[in-house]
């Protein structure tokens, strides 16, 4: 893949933005590669270039990326201001639920119909889902939807106001870890140690809902990038990203070995283990 500056808006050509209506609801999705499919849910404020390079290296090892817009400007670096409002927008949106614990976002559903739409389309045994931090959690809840297969919880952050909750209903929660059981999955959750907005209660929390079938990372805070863009610098403090904006891409760094065994679960569960490193899948087993 050609080296792209994450300090420039990315015009994503090498993507085919679709307008989608699923469920009553339209929004625009950008699709590329081919293979089994893949939701890449962005970011706080969107679809930055750091989260388009994360989807790149999902459609160059053998996928056909989905990559909804959700809030925010398509491409964009992240600016201090922008991403400040587009940050406050989606608080008080309908389709979030930001600050309440125990609930899931109403656009979870809207996910789910996206995620069997995109298994229609590909095929193969299933879907993978990632969310990261604002979308974190969402791929726990399109467990939901039987396509789902793989999903994957990078640095979830809601509920803002409560770090030891977890925003999904009890009841689907509970709907979730009968599946894991009943059909052997595991979800796959990555943070940073001193994250402020991921914190360790959090990923205790979903310990406690999951057992065994949730699988966590920790990376330390000296694994991350420093060299960030405007609204990381000034609104994020802490180290987050994992596999975006705080993610160093040089071989050996932790942040690449998570990125890599993000890949590696994702051909594990949806294309037959091929190419998969066999620690890896051994090493997401519950």
């Amino acid at each position: 893949m050609p080296t792209r500056s994450m300090k420039q808006d990315d015009p994503l050509e090498d993507f085919t933005r679709r307008e989608m209506t699923l469920d009553g609801v339209a929004k625009a999705v950008f699709v590329a590669g081919t293979g089994p499919a893949v939701i890449v849910m962005a970011e706080m404020p969107g679809i930055s270039p750091y989260v388009a390079r994360f989807a790149r290296w999902v459609r160059d090892a053998g996928f056909t990326v989905y990559m909804p817009s959700l809030f925010g400007r398509d491409g964009a670096v992240p600016d201090a201001e922008e991403g400040a409002a587009v940050f406050q927008r989606a608080c008080i949106s309908a389709e979030f639920r930001a600050m309440a614990s125990n609930e899931s976002s109403p656009v979870t559903k809207w996910l789910r119909a996206l995620a069997r739409h995109a298994h229609d389309e590909c095929g193969g045994p299933g879907v993978g889902a990632i969310g990261m931090c604002f979308t974190g959690n969402f791929a726990l809840t399109m467990m939901l939807e039987p396509a789902v297969l793989a999903p994957v919880l990078s640095q979830p952050s809601l509920p803002l106001n409560n770090p030891a909750g977890i925003e999904i209903a009890p009841d689907e929660i509970k709907a979730v870890r009968e599946r894991l059981d009943r059909e052997d999955l595991t979800v796959m959750g990555y943070r940073f140690a001193g994250d402020k907005f991921c914190m360790a209660q959090r990923f205790a929390a979903y310990a406690d809902a999951l057992g065994g079938r949730f699988v966590a990372r920790v990376l330390p805070d000296s694994a991350a990038n420093t060299d960030v863009a405007p609204f990381f610098a000034r609104h994020v403090t802490t180290p987050h990203s994992v596999v975006t904006a705080h993610l160093i891409d040089e071989d050996g760094q932790p942040t690449i070995a998570a990125r890599d065994e993000i890949l590696a679960f994702f051909r594990w569960r949806l294309a037959g283990g091929a190419g998969i490193d066999a620690a890896a899948a051994v090493g997401a087993r519950p």
